[in-house]
This record gives structure tokens, C-alpha cells and sequence, in this order.
């Protein structure tokens, strides 16, 4: 199991919070069979590889404005 450090994470997403929903939501496509995006064993569980995307600057999150309104 590899280590993430928070300090490394929050340098691409500002928040604790928005890095859970980032990491949970990425995890999830991996889980649904999307591609990795970094060389990580392939062991590695999808959440250590939805972290290790966003520390390597892989993904992003992008807010989005007025949802559902018209």
C-alpha cells in the first residue's frame, strides 16, 4: 500500500472536502473499467490510484455554476 501525503494533494484541489468527492468519483470510473492514468502496480486498489492521478496532476475537478437552473 502506498502513502499519499495530504500536503502533496492539496496543492491540485484546494479542499479536504472536494478531494474526497474527486478521489471517490474517480475511484468509482476506475471501478467501472476506465483507464489508470499513472504507472502504479496493478494491485493497487482505486482509490490509491485515483490519488496518485490527482498528485501527478492527472485530475482535475472544475466547478461548475448554475446546475439544474435555467
Amino acid at each position: 500500500m502506498s502513502y499519499v501525503p495530504m500536503e502533496d494533494l492539496l496543492k491540485f484541489v484546494p479542499s479536504s472536502y472536494k478531494l474526497v468527492i474527486l478521489a471517490s468519483q474517480r475511484a468509482i470510473e476506475l471501478n467501472e473499467g476506465k483507464e489508470r492514468l499513472v504507472n502504479i502496480t496493478p494491485k493497487a486498489k482505486n482509490s490509491t490510484v485515483a490519488l496518485a492521478e490527482i498528485r501527478e496532476g492527472k485530475i482535475a475537478y472544475k466547478v461548475v455554476k448554475n446546475v439544474g437552473k435555467k
